[in-house]
């Protein structure tokens, strides 16, 4: 199964593509979408969807799998990342892919065992469970590489579930 994980934002949106075969999670490309502050917010937003669409017809992910919005402190940054959000979530609807949405301590809880986990361990754990050589520097992709490795693992939970297994 390979997932597509999306962590959005307005100015870098993490994205990371993780595939499971055989009980072994792999990263095949994971990244940052980085756009320029001073450029029109909707060049932003369409630079965000471009971007997504190139790497779903690239790799063909079965699904799709992005952070939940988390409360802002100031209401015009909770609103650009709610765009932000709504065109990676376009993206992927528009290429028929499924969509699952994680909290942050659903993710954290996911990746490392502990909901309150902060930044630098779930960058570690991404590394650990993903047997990368390097550690993954963005933390926006760190993020988003735990966003599939959480879904996964959800969906396996489910399969397992629904098959009578646990």
């Amino acid at each position: 199964m390979l997932v597509l994980g999306i962590d959005p934002g307005a100015m870098a949106t993490g994205y990371g593509m993780v595939a499971r075969s055989d009980g072994v999670l792999r990263a095949l490309e994971y990244g940052s979408i980085i756009t320029t502050p001073s450029d029109p917010f909707p060049t932003r937003l369409q630079q965000i969807y471009n971007r997504l669409t190139q790497l779903i017809q690239r790799y063909q992910p079965e699904g799709a799998a992005i952070e939940s919005l988390v409360f802002a402190k100031n209401a015009q940054s909770a609103f650009k990342l709610g765009q932000a959000r709504g065109v990676a979530i376009l993206a992927a609807a528009l290429s028929g892919l499924t969509i699952a949405e994680y909290t942050p301590l659903q993710i954290k809880s996911a990746v490392t065992g502990y909901g309150a986990a902060g930044k630098r361990q779930v960058q570690q754990m991404v590394g650990t469970l993903l047997s990368l050589d390097q550690p993954v520097r963005s933390t926006d992709a760190a993020d988003a590489l735990a966003v599939a490795i959480c879904h996964h693992h959800s969906a396996r939970l489910l399969r397992l579930t629904r098959d009578g297994r646990r």
